[in-house]
């Protein structure tokens, strides 16, 4: 519907709360005065904005010191103010950022994602996003209907193991996984490296890998998991390695690539990396600060 028909429509509205009727006042001649002044109110569509080169303060003291510092990080600097309150529209693409968040932890994976890639899928103790944001134990554990699938479609004593998980962030799975997993894939074929059956895990936390390594014995685990969103991208994803996985494994035990998203990390390059550092963990028989 075109701004026009809007401000008709408005107008209609209007008059018809006012009791005037169509007959004493033209729709037409209004919404014609009406159209000019609601365009010049309208805000631009904020997410097409490159926050990175808006530059908001007035008259910068150093204008190039300023747009190296926006070119530098997706945070926000230099915003400005209108008295003691931000501007309109960066509160506006705040709230904007932040709702992307929040449906980035609340959304869920589609149920059919991981059968494109292959994956044989299962689901922790959660079973709801309530309880995996209140109880990241949960987040940790298969109960036995869930390591009875791993046991009858996973393969055991892999070299490596890939697991795939939503974490708290499902815009991450779905944005890097495409690119990413087959990269990886591709880098461990190439130097040889036996797979394991790739596992996508719902509600899954880091340590669930430990888990899953306990069942089904590779040498290295690797979980691809979503980052928890901040405002500058709701689509991180990290990747955990472990060597020798297991239960009661310690978090210093683990290497982690963290920030593979399309500002940070792209997850094709990600997917080559991972792969090297896998064959490093290999050749050392070791991951975390063992691995240095």
């Amino acid at each position: 519907m075109s701004l026009e028909d809007n401000v008709r429509l408005i107008v209609e509205q209007m008059l018809k709360e006012m009791g005037k009727g169509k007959s004493q006042l033209s729709v037409s001649s209004l919404a014609q005065a009406v159209a000019p002044i609601l365009a010049e109110c309208q805000i631009a569509d904020l997410a097409e904005i490159d926050l990175q080169s808006y530059l908001q303060v007035p008259s910068p003291t150093n204008q190039a010191l300023y747009e190296e510092m926006k070119l530098s990080t997706s945070a926000r600097i230099g915003v400005w103010r209108c008295g003691p309150r931000p501007l309109t529209d960066t509160l506006l693409r705040f709230r904007a950022d932040h709702a992307v968040a929040q449906d980035s932890v609340l959304g869920e994976v589609p149920e059919d994602f991981p059968s494109q890639y292959g994956m044989v899928s299962v689901r922790t103790f959660c079973q709801s996003k309530d309880e995996y944001l209140t109880r990241p134990d949960l987040g940790r554990k298969l109960d036995a209907e869930n390591l009875e699938i791993l046991r009858n479609g996973c393969q055991k004593g892999a070299t490596v193991q890939i697991i795939v998980s939503d974490g708290l962030s499902s815009k991450a799975v779905v944005a890097n996984i495409p690119n990413l997993l087959p990269a990886l894939i591709q880098g461990l074929e190439g130097m040889g490296v036996k797979l394991g059956t790739t596992i996508f895990v719902r509600g899954g936390r880091v340590a669930v890998m430990d888990t899953i390594g306990e069942e089904l014995k590779p040498e290295v685990a690797v979980i691809l998991i979503g980052e928890r969103p901040g405002l500058g991208t709701a689509e991180s994803m990290s990747a955990y390695l472990g060597y020798n996985p297991r239960r009661g494994m310690v978090e210093s035990e683990r290497s982690v690539i963290s920030n593979i998203h399309k500002a940070g990390t792209p997850a094709a390059e990600a997917g080559a990396h991972l792969a090297s550092l896998i064959k490093k963990i290999l050749d050392l028989k070791a991951s975390g600060v063992n691995l240095e």
